[in-house]
């Protein structure tokens, strides 16, 4: 994602004068306060409070984004379908605190009667932290990897993926204890879920684009996972 970028207002709309004023990127906010002005803005699909800071992506690139997500979608997806209790949502808004209300690009997580840290509020939101979160970004320079991992951290996201795709890397943490460490890949290249057994992941494959290979080693995964244990929170 790229750094904040200020909204404009489409043609042919305008906010009349005295009006509640509406989502600005670099606002400070609490989380009820920016809620209220995002959905005053339906023409913005995506938004963030990050530690207490408005933040309005960039639009979306093709090479570096939407190909990317829809790989990791895929990827995701198939092992939600092969997961009993497991779901995988896409670009879902989701409550942390007062001051982090992150739309992640993707979460995994387990349903609540699967043990899982989330629930759903009654507006239908996420509240609580999923188990992975996963977000495509351009740079490691971008807030993914800084503001927002902290966010992600001190709230007990268990593992956190990031694809860096204009620097052709992936990066996978895993939380223990109050830190984020990074997981790396086993002898074989794989890297391997610490919270979801059988969650295996061909990066060398995924980076070039392979998805045959991806789902191959993602299929190897899930037919062993009766064999990995499954990490309580901590």
């Amino acid at each position: 994602m790229a750094t904040p970028a200020t909204v404009t207002v489409p043609p042919g709309r305008s906010v009349p004068e005295g009006s509640a004023p509406l989502l600005e990127a670099g606002d400070r906010l609490l989380r009820e306060e920016f809620e209220s002005r995002y959905a005053r803005m339906p023409h913005v699909k995506k938004a963030e409070l990050i530690e207490g800071i408005v933040y309005l992506p960039s639009p979306v690139r093709l090479q570096h984004h939407a190909i990317p997500h829809l790989r990791l979608a895929t990827w995701l997806g198939t092992y939600a379908a092969e997961s009993p209790g497991v779901e995988c949502a896409d670009n879902s808004t989701v409550r942390l605190d007062l001051d982090n209300e992150p739309q992640p690009d993707l979460v995994l997580l387990r349903r609540a009667s699967h043990g899982g840290q989330t629930r759903v509020s009654a507006d239908d939101y996420i509240e609580g932290a999923p188990e992975l979160v996963v977000e495509i970004t351009g740079s490691s320079r971008a807030y993914d990897l800084h503001q927002k991992k902290g966010a992600y951290r001190r709230n007990g996201v268990r593992e956190y993926l990031a694809w860096v795709t204009g620097e052709q890397r992936v990066l996978w943490w895993e939380l223990r204890g109050t830190e984020y460490h990074e997981r790396v890949p086993d002898p074989d290249g794989l890297l391997r879920s610490g919270v979801f057994p059988g969650l295996w992941l061909d990066v060398a494959a995924l980076l070039r684009g392979d998805m045959k290979a991806v789902l191959a080693a993602l299929r190897r995964g899930l037919e062993n996972s009766s064999q990995e244990p499954v990490v309580q929170a901590p």
